[in-house]
């Protein structure tokens, strides 16, 4: 379907890619992925044609169509939205634009009678006619209603672009779909809808995404860059994660026996096969299974940073007690009269249709904003450590390199110790010079890597981490994820990360404008609840 011939890309004396060779298949779908820089973004430009290579060639089969989703979100602000979805399948779109302009001539004639009957009869082979209808479907199912349809783009918000553009991509079922960083700024709900669609897509996709969740639930195929290579394994993203961790643990253990090595081998395989049948995962209906050979897996060059969040000391039962709170934006409801009681060891995760409604509930629990109504209490022997949305206020001093801006929260003396910061540092994989940053340049990533070293420091009881994962890499949203799976202490969690809500959390705390929601249950229980799912229609209406 399409292949990459000798490819190789180079940035002045960085090389991205080397002699890269490999093919795509149709009824595939391709998770790449890739360490932050390893050129996953640069890679789909490339075979979409959007950014030269160094050297090398891309080939699509003939008569063959490419749909590449968009990143530019104002691109198409002129054209109204059922206009812009159609414009995903440029081929029909211009044959409509052909068609539309022979109708429209003053002086119709004979010959442009039989014209237009040509260019029909090709309209209807490519399923011309009922191509609005089919662009409205699909803009529904994204949740863009039907009294949007003939809205600018200009005029939508954020979000409903980025619905109105996946619809675009997706629409006309293109031969080879081309997808980066597809479940940004979606809903749950959307997402699950799009899992589903690509889960029962019949031809090829290539997707850069940071969600595990999705790339399990829609990857036939890992396709891993590194060492400046492409290399394609059989499978969804956990068991390249896993089998990964697999061989090179067993690289690591020289004096092994083979025999060993190839019991414990078979018998991972036995056991990621046996969860993957139970699931309904698309990797299901490709036979995974049949193709899975963990000894194909390479030991990976990913550096996972060491990400322990430990307590000084044990909470009582007393941890948080919420009455009444209420908080309004410019004369919008975000949350009202929220009452719960955290038990000890609670992890919760915090929903709300409105993300600004989770801020600022976060907000007002550290003091930074003041609730309309309502009160809280922390029990006394809890200690609170906060992860914000956003934390640009924290790297504003230009003097400072990241070994000074850690020591500003260090509490003993030992702490204190520039060996100590740049031990801790170094496990936060900003080893040798990285240490020595200014804090103001660093990247979203390390940003965030940097606060939360500066939690994991206060050795608090009660975490609260507000999208913990925005801006993070796989093995740093891995490293986050395990470590909050193991912490002992309370959690308040909000993310859009389905597997991490999934793995996390034992209690959902849905904020709603007309009052709370409280389950102990699981991620994928609550969302899956009748009951909740009616709850939640009449809390948001």
């Amino acid at each position: 379907m399409l292949s990459v011939s000798n490819l190789s890309v180079q940035f002045g004396k960085r090389i991205l890619f080397d002699e890269v060779n490999t093919k795509f298949t149709q009824g595939n779908c391709y998770g790449v992925i890739g360490a932050n820089g390893a050129g996953k973004s640069t890679f789909l430009k490339i075979i979409s044609g959007q950014q030269e290579a160094t050297s090398g060639s891309i080939h699509l089969e003939p008569g063959r169509r490419m749909s590449v989703l968009s990143q530019d979100h104002f691109a198409f602000d002129e054209f109204p939205v059922l206009e812009t979805v159609m414009m995903g399948n440029k081929p029909l779109f211009d044959l409509k634009k052909e068609l539309d302009a022979v109708y429209a001539k003053p002086d119709f004639s004979d010959e442009d009678g039989i014209k237009a009957g040509e260019l029909g009869e090709k309209f209807e082979e490519m399923g011309g006619w009922t191509a609005e209808s089919d662009a409205a479907t699909m803009l529904s199912s994204l949740g863009i209603k039907d009294d949007m349809h003939y809205t600018l783009m200009g005029d939508l918000d954020g979000k409903s672009k980025v619905r109105v553009l996946l619809s675009q991509a997706l629409f006309g079922s293109p031969d080879v779909l081309i997808m980066d960083e597809p479940t940004n700024d979606l809903d749950f709900e959307t997402i699950g809808w799009l899992e589903n669609f690509l889960a029962n897509y019949d031809n090829t996709v290539i997707v850069v995404s940071h969600d595990r969740h999705f790339l399990d639930a829609v990857c036939t195929h890992i396709s891993d860059i590194d060492f400046g290579k492409i290399n394609h394994y059989s499978g969804n993203y956990s068991f390249w994660y896993e089998s990964s961790q697999l061989a090179a643990k067993q690289r690591a253990q020289q004096n092994k026996k083979a025999e060993d090595k190839k019991k414990e081998l078979e018998e991972f395989i036995r056991r990621f096969s046996a969860n993957v049948a139970k699931s309904k995962q698309a990797t299901s209906r490709k036979k995974m299974i049949e193709k899975l050979n963990v000894a194909d897996i390479k030991p990976s060059s990913r550096r996972y940073p060491a990400i322990i969040f430990e307590r000084d000391r044990e909470a009582g039962d007393q941890i948080l007690n919420v009455e009444g709170l209420s908080k309004s934006l410019d004369g919008e409801v975000l949350f009202n009269d929220i009452h719960f009681n955290l038990n000890k060891g609670d992890k919760v995760i915090l929903l709300s249709k409105d993300s600004r409604a989770i801020t600022a509930f976060y907000e007002v629990l550290n003091g930074n904003l003041k609730a309309d109504n309502g009160k809280f209490s922390w029990g006394v022997t809890t200690t609170q450590s906060y992860l914000p949305l956003e934390n640009a206020e924290f790297f504003q001093n230009a003097e400072l390199d990241l070994v000074d801006w850690l020591r500003q929260y260090a509490t003993t003396e030992e702490e204190r110790e520039e060996v100590f910061l740049r031990g801790f540092l170094g496990k936060m994989i900003f080893s040798g010079e990285e240490a020595l940053k200014k804090c103001n340049v660093l990247s979203g990533g390390e940003k965030v890597r940097c606060m939360l070293s500066r939690m994991m420091m206060t050795r608090a009881n009660v975490l609260m981490l507000d999208e913990p994962t925005n801006h993070l890499d796989l093995e740093s949203i891995q490293a986050i994820n395990n470590s909050l799976k193991n912490f002992k202490g309370t959690v308040l969690l909000s993310t859009h990360d389905h597997e991490f809500a999934q793995t996390v959390g034992t209690r959902i705390i849905e904020l709603t404008p007309k009052g709370v929601i409280d389950r102990l249950a699981t991620f994928d229980e609550y969302l899956e609840d009748p009951k909740i799912k009616e709850m939640r229609q009449k809390m948001y209406s």
